[in-house]
């Protein structure tokens, strides 16, 4: 049995106080990413693996289920800068179904006055979710975007893409990279082959961009079912903790070193354990620049306020998911994480 959390939960970024007093848009940039769980419209899709999101699939996934998940996500992605009216400037979005489903997120009244726009491509997922991006025109203006293949050996099958975005903040060029790379199942040491595959494809991808502009402004974020400190995150994808001397810097690293095994350290939470699955990663130049577009500080940020939480029946503070074996109205089975940046 699940127990609703409802005591005050401080933010649990272990920095909350480092946050900004006056965050506005004409000094900050925020970052979000947020792995939804499952935002599937009621609509079975011909070729798709999605029957049990409909009104008379397995989860019984109604209009009315459909728009309270709609709802939760909208105010969860509004609560995170604490400004009135200061939403996230862009928002990385890990298991959409459809650009229709960003653009009815988008649309909700918590959220819609961001104005964001959205991006999606579709995958080679079995059940059809993809990686998205909301974004706010005001502030990032869109240049480009591109869905990167991943091919996995052997075989060469297909598994979920990694959605490239390019666009602008004032002069500042952004590269933003969306990812979720391939799964647990079948056991993580058993698995750990295809999530390394995701990292070489996007370090080369990264590669390339910092060899033509060493001061890049790379942006890396997304559910890479692994931690900060596996193989294929540190050391395929080469994402370190954060130094002067890594080309690219995991700044949720610390917060799963320094709080391991206690709430605080993960994004996701099983059996009783919790995993920093939900990754930040930015180029060198963004932490150690000391003017211009970059880092407010050196660390990410998870966002588990009360709201979007559940206490277990161990006492553990756990992400309060829409479905655990029955339908329980949640948000996520995970909590999102973000970054802020000086704009100037």
């Amino acid at each position: 049995m699940r127990v609703i959390f409802t005591t005050m939960l401080a933010v649990a970024c272990m920095a909350a106080n480092a946050q900004p007093a006056k965050w506005n848009s004409k000094t900050f940039f925020t970052v979000m990413s947020y792995n939804v769980e499952n935002l599937f419209d009621t609509v079975n899709i011909a070729g798709k693996n999605d029957d049990e999101f409909t009104p008379t699939g397995k989860k019984e996934w109604t209009s009315a289920r459909y728009n309270e998940k709609l709802q939760h996500l909208s105010e969860a992605i509004a609560a995170v800068n604490p400004t009135s009216g200061q939403f996230p400037d862009i928002v990385g979005i890990i298991e959409a179904e459809n650009i229709a489903v960003l653009k009815d997120l988008a649309a909700q009244p918590a959220i819609k006055g961001a104005g964001y726009q959205c991006i999606l491509e579709e995958g080679p997922d079995p059940r059809g979710i993809d990686c998205g991006l909301l974004y706010n025109p005001q502030t990032f203006k869109y240049v480009s975007h591109k869905a990167f293949n991943v091919r996995l050996r052997p075989g060469n099958d297909r598994t979920r893409d990694i959605l490239y975005v390019k666009g602008l903040s004032g002069k500042d060029t952004l590269h933003v990279f969306v990812n979720h790379w391939s799964s647990r199942i079948g056991g993580k040491d058993k698995t750990s082959g295809k999530r390394a595959q995701c990292a070489d494809r996007l370090k080369s991808v990264t590669d390339s961009i910092i060899k033509r502009d060493p001061q890049c402004n790379i942006l890396i974020m997304g559910d890479m079912n692994d931690e900060p400190s596996d193989e294929s995150v540190y050391e395929i994808l080469q994402a370190k903790e954060p130094s002067q001397y890594s080309r690219l810097n995991n700044i949720m690293f610390d917060l799963q070193q320094k709080n391991k095994g206690k709430f605080g350290s993960g994004t996701y939470y099983y059996k009783g354990e919790y995993s920093m699955l939900d990754n930040l990663i930015v180029s060198n130049p963004l932490l150690t620049r000391t003017k211009g577009f970059r880092l407010y500080e050196p660390t990410g940020y998870i966002f588990a306020p009360d709201f979007i939480s559940f206490k277990e029946n161990n006492g553990d503070i756990a992400p309060s998911r829409s479905y655990s074996g029955k339908y329980y109205g949640g948000y996520s089975d995970h909590y999102p994480v973000y970054m802020i940046f000086y704009k100037k």
